[in-house]
Parts: structure tokens; C-alpha cells; sequence
């Protein structure tokens, strides 16, 4: 399993290149910002025809993330669908594949600002779940500890051989962790962007996913 650990408030954790975060004591797997439908929303709203694929390559890669980790637990961090319409259009052939990999599982849907609330999708809505000393939500909180959160889409370019490389990325200091998104279809924040270098200590490090991840101080 190719992955970074790191600590956060005395938990092991590990930043997977896939973009999950894989906390081991716990049998617990995160993943921020799937935004299931996207391609179907952004057609419906009239913008640009995607291949209708992006459910399938996320889902696709998130069932071999619990083939691999055998995950017991398994936290959506919010926007988890694109909007209500893209839930609501999801294929059954989806739902059912998502019915498939809660089975034995427990399954925790966090609200994010894309999402409807509670759909008829089976696991469990919380506005944010507390697992001390960790707390999972959607949205990074100013004066947060111990806090695992997406939203962002935090990505980070590098450049090496006169090329720049740009990837997602997971954003760590001591206090927080910020996730990349997931899914297939998102586009992503800079990690220099203010937004982000407000909320991430001086020392946060970067880590890069891929087929393996890299680690390097946040850029600014």
C-alpha cells in the first residue's frame, strides 16, 4: 500500500496516494469531495457534455482502496454529490454498486456545501463526526485541533527538469490535516492560495499524490 504516515494529535495516520486517509487503529478510511454526478449536473445546467464516466472511475477507485485496506469504517468528508439533481439521477446500477461496498461496513456520509443533507442513500448524515481525538467535517475551522477536513481541493505544483507537475495534494501541520479531493471531475486551490496558507501553519508540509507519494514543505 503506497502511503506517507504522518501524526495528528497522537493518532497515526496514513495519506494514501490515491488521495484516501487510512487511520489503521481504527479500521477507518476518509475521502473528501467525491462529487458523484458531476458530469450529469454540469450537462443539466447547459455547460460542456463530459464523458458520463467520473461516478464509475471514482467509485472504481475507491473499491480498490477498501479491497485494500479491508476498511471496516468508512467517512465521506462532504460533497459527496455534486447537487440534490446529481443524487437524484444517480443510475441504479451506482446505487447499487455504493450499496455494495457499505455492506458490512459502517458508512458515514458528512454534509458538505454541495450536498443535500440526507439522501436515500443508505449510512449515516452527520453535520461532522467526533472520533477524539480526531474530529471529521467538511470545512476547516479557524482554531481547530485535531481536525480532518476537505472542501478545499488543495493541489500543489512543483517544478523538476524545467517541468512543473501539478497534483493533488494533502495539507498536514499539527493541528489539522486538509484532504485532496477524490473524485474524478474536481479542479483544485493552490495550496499558496490565501485561503489556505491562512489556515496551515508556517511548518504544514505538502504531501503529493501518485503512484508515490511526495513530501515537501507547503508552498507558499
Amino acid at each position: 500500500m503506497n502511503g506517507h504516515g504522518f501524526t495528528l494529535a497522537g493518532t497515526r495516520l496514513v495519506a494514501l496516494g490515491s488521495g484516501a486517509l487510512w487511520w489503521p487503529d481504527r479500521s477507518l478510511l476518509c475521502v473528501s469531495d467525491l462529487h458523484l454526478g458531476k458530469s450529469e449536473r454540469i450537462a443539466r445546467k447547459g455547460g460542456a457534455v463530459l464523458p458520463p464516466y467520473d461516478t464509475r472511475d471514482t467509485l472504481n477507485r475507491l473499491a480498490a482502496d477498501l479491497a485494500r485496506t479491508a476498511a471496516r469504517i468508512v467517512v465521506s468528508l462532504g460533497d459527496s454529490f455534486d447537487d440534490l439533481g446529481a443524487a437524484q439521477a444517480l443510475p441504479e446500477a451506482e446505487r447499487l454498486w455504493i450499496a455494495r461496498l457499505q455492506a458490512g461496513r459502517r458508512w458515514v456520509w458528512i454534509e458538505g456545501n454541495h450536498d443535500p443533507g440526507p439522501v436515500e442513500m443508505g449510512g449515516t448524515h452527520l453535520a461532522e463526526l467526533p472520533l477524539p481525538p480526531l474530529t471529521f467535517r467538511h470545512i476547516a475551522r479557524t482554531g481547530a485541533s485535531g481536525e480532518i477536513s476537505g472542501h478545499y481541493h488543495p493541489k500543489v505544483t512543483v517544478r523538476a527538469h524545467r517541468r512543473s507537475l501539478t497534483r493533488p495534494a494533502f495539507l498536514v501541520d499539527r493541528d489539522r490535516v486538509i484532504l485532496p479531493a477524490y473524485g474524478t471531475y474536481t479542479g483544485g486551490l493552490r495550496s499558496h492560495d490565501a485561503a489556505l496558507s491562512g489556515l496551515m501553519r508556517a511548518e504544514a508540509v505538502a504531501i503529493l499524490t501518485g503512484a508515490q507519494p511526495h513530501v515537501l514543505p507547503m508552498p507558499r
